[in-house]
Order: C-alpha cells, then structure tokens, then sequence
C-alpha cells in the first residue's frame, strides 16, 4: 500500500523498523513506529486516537514482534499520539517527557467533544516513566535515543533517533503534506527542533503526519518547515504594526498564501498567535491552547472543523 491508496498500511524504514502510517494525515489522524530487535522484544512510537485505529497498529505490532511491546515512547501528550495508550498491555512501560503525562491527564477525553469521531471505549492512560533530558534505550543490537526536543509543537516532545539506522520518528516536530503547528509550544523552538533534526543527518524520518521521508525528501521536508516558521514570522511582525489581530492577519495571509494547496489552513491563526507573543509585546486574551482557540480556527475554516479518524 501507499500514501494515496488512503489506507494504513505498515511500512519498513530500516530492517525491523516500520511505520505504521495512516492517511490522510489530517486532525486526529497520525502515524506511529515499531521498533524490533532480534530477541523478539519490540519499542513502539506513540499510538493513536480511536479504538479502532490502535487495534489495527497492535495487529501490525503483533505480526512483526514476539512478544507485547515491552516499551512505548509518547513522542509529547497530544491526544492523537497518546488516546491509544490504554489499549497497551499493562506490562508495557510507557516513557514521555514529565509535562506529557501532566498534559495527558489534564485534558483527559476533552479532545473527543472538540471533534467528533467514533473513538470507542477509551480509557486515559498517562506515561509511566518520565524523563526531562535525553536518554538511551538499549535493544539486543542497538541504541535507541530519546531526544527531548521541545518546546516546539508542544511544550513536551521527545525525538526517537535510532543513530545505527539513521532513521528519526520526529512525532509533531515534522508534518509533510499539511500545516504545521505549535501553537502549545514554541515558533522558535519548533525550527530549532528543525535545524536540530537536519544535524542528525537523518536518512529516513517518519513525520507525525504525513508519508516516509527517504533520502532527498527528508532536506525537502525540513527545508519547508523551516520555509513557513519564516512565512510566519515575517506575517506577525508585519500585521502586529498593523494593528491587526491574530485573526485578522491570518484571514489577509490566506488570500495569497503559497500554501494554499496545504490542508489544515486554518491552524494559521494558531500560529500568529505564537508568534505575536514570541516576536512583539503582545499578551494574548486566552491561553494559547487548542480549545480556547478553537472558535477563532473556526472562523478561518469557514465553518466546523472535520476529523477522518
């Protein structure tokens, strides 16, 4: 299968690494990883947002590893990389950056209410062991590298860098296909994260929305999110000399935005709001989170925002 066949499918980045990637990217709709080494025991990137979606990754997981995962990484606390959580065996340790497990438990189900979908039975389960710098986990033949590469998309992301393979699961710091956000974390950082990533040299790099990036597409990818943190940057300075709002800059930049053609536009305003505190002395009205802004994204959407999960 592949990207345009609109299906998950699993996908092998290196041997015994795979993504398991689910179009079409978009709110809700992410990828995950597996990692197995030659004993059997496997490592997987995050899970997934309905009941449905994370007994089609566990099915996967179970055709390409001995035994349950002994280790799962939330990459940060968004709900779509961490709602799947509870469908893990209880032997499974869960690792997240302390402030994923706080996020996890403060928002609880709350995403649900925001954008409908069949989510099924889900229960809230928040890592189980939590880091604030970087680690290694070691599998029979191989390092595994959990870089915390935040704030950027949230306030709490976690790089998995396998340095043998040279492959990156970059969770949110990368989206190929769509807008990014990062709103929740950092406009600066997120393009640290970027540049942080180029130095690594990746050779293969699973974005947390979006097809498998390989070879050339991976400088490309990383070229154009650095390319929008600019678009960005150069639309807050500008429109916040103009007396304009963060959505009122956002409904002028999308009349001539050269992504256009990019779903998710309305996370634009997210954006600008991040970026007008980070670059001028404005002081936001709300708390910059998704549920405070979600009216606002709303409005630039023309009307409700839909999930495909």
């Amino acid at each position: 299968m592949t990207w345009d066949d609109g299906d998950s499918y699993l996908e092998e980045m290196a041997p015994g690494v795979f993504a398991f990637v689910q179009p079409d990217g978009g709110w809700m709709v992410n990828n995950c990883g597996v990692i197995t080494d030659a004993s059997g025991d496997a490592v997987i990137v995050d899970t997934t947002s309905t009941e449905r979606r994370n007994r089609a990754f566990l099915a996967e997981v179970a055709g390409v590893s001995e035994r349950d995962p002994k280790i799962a990484v939330n990459t940060h606390s968004h709900p779509d990389h961490t709602y799947g959580n509870g469908f893990l065996p209880p032997t499974t340790t869960i690792i997240g950056h302390h402030l994923c497990r706080a996020g996890v438990l403060r928002a609880g189900l709350a995403a649900t209410q925001e954008l409908p979908a069949d989510y099924g039975d889900l229960v809230v389960r928040a890592p189980d062991l939590t880091i604030d710098s970087d680690i290694s986990l070691h599998l029979d033949e191989f390092a595994v590298e959990l870089k915390i590469m935040g704030p950027a998309h949230s306030t709490n992301d976690v790089g998995v860098w396998l340095p043998e393979q040279k492959v990156m699961f970059a969770g949110d710091l990368a989206f190929s296909g769509g807008h990014p956000i990062f709103m929740e974390g950092s406009m600066l950082g997120f393009r640290r994260a970027t540049q942080r990533m180029r130095a690594l040299e990746p050779e293969v790099l699973l974005p947390g929305h979006g097809p498998v990036c390989r070879g050339e597409d991976v400088g490309r990818v990383l070229d154009e999110l650095e390319a929008y943190v600019g678009w960005i940057s150069d639309i807050a300075t500008t429109s916040y000399a103009a007396g304009l709002t963060p959505l009122e800059a956002a409904q002028k930049a999308l009349q001539d935005s050269p992504y256009a053609d990019l779903p998710e536009s309305e996370r634009v305003v997210c954006n600008l709001h991040r970026a007008y505190v980070e670059l001028t002395d404005h002081e936001p009205t709300v708390t910059l989170n998704i549920p405070s802004l979600w009216p606002e994204m709303v409005a630039l959407n023309g009307g409700p925002i839909v999930s495909h999960a």
